[in-house]
């Protein structure tokens, strides 16, 4: 984003436990199609506090997309032709880290992906489809931080100021799913060096690099990850987690985004 331009409303992504965004005086709904197909729901277009914002619930409202079949590509499409420029995504997360229990908040500031068959990226063409992306060049963008810094300190100091625990630093493993992981592949990720695992994470990050929009993971952890605990991970658990913990989410997102100096 260049200083002459300017910011735009805010982009919120919605995942596990936030198919609605609290606070937010809603204007209107947008059902939208792009280039890549329908993104997961209508956006959700408002204002919190002073700040235009624009919404999106990842799994659809109600909840029922899994991970690996969000239309990734479309979602930031529609985002950004909505005029967002920066976007904050909400993602519930298995932890595997002590500093990081269930229920607490946490900034990524780096992310593994484990994924594979998704579609991951604007430059390549889907022949089945009649989809073609912007194949003019071969193009590498640099993803060497895949979260905005601008933005996540910002976040880091909000949640300071409301005094919300916010955990600044950690690598965050994205898998397949839509099944949890073993303790042996739990293992692995921590051998690998996350902290934290989800599905969500990617390629929903690299997508919004493409764009050239700032994007910034955060994460609610839910449960710990498979074989951290004697006891199965159960939906109740996770459950239980997501209700503690969400208004966490929604106290710090609404004393962010309504800051006039947002």
């Amino acid at each position: 984003m260049t200083a002459a331009e300017k910011p735009g409303p805010w982009g919120v992504i919605g995942g596990t436990g936030l198919t609605r965004l609290q606070g937010l005086h809603i204007s209107s709904r947008q059902a939208v199609t792009t280039d890549w197909g329908e993104p997961s729901a209508p956006l959700v277009l408002g204002t919190l506090g002073e700040q235009p914002v624009v919404f999106l619930a990842r799994h659809g409202d109600p909840h029922r997309i899994p991970p690996h079949q969000v239309n990734y590509r479309a979602n930031l499409l529609a985002l950004k032709a909505a005029g967002v420029r920066r976007i904050i995504a909400v993602n519930a997360v298995g932890s595997m880290h002590p500093d990081m229990p269930p229920t607490r908040l946490v900034l990524p500031n780096q992310l593994i992906d484990y994924t594979w068959g998704r579609g991951h990226t604007y430059f390549e063409n889907v022949p089945e489809s009649g989809l073609e992306g912007d194949l003019q060049q071969v193009t590498h963008i640099d993803f060497t931080l895949p979260y905005s810094e601008p933005l996540r300190q910002q976040i880091q100091a909000t949640a300071a100021a409301q005094g919300i625990k916010l955990v600044p630093f950690a690598t965050y493993g994205c898998t397949q799913g839509p099944r949890l992981e073993t303790a042996a592949e739990v293992r692995r990720l921590e051998r690998d060096g996350c902290d934290l695992v989800g599905m969500t994470g990617m390629p929903e990050a690299a997508l919004a690099a493409e764009l050239g929009m700032e994007y910034v993971c955060l994460a609610l952890v839910v449960n710990w990850g498979a074989g951290k605990t004697e006891a199965p991970i159960t939906m109740a658990e996770i459950e239980l987690a997501l209700s503690e913990g969400i208004g966490q989410v929604q106290q710090l997102l609404e004393a962010l985004l309504a800051s006039p100096q947002s």
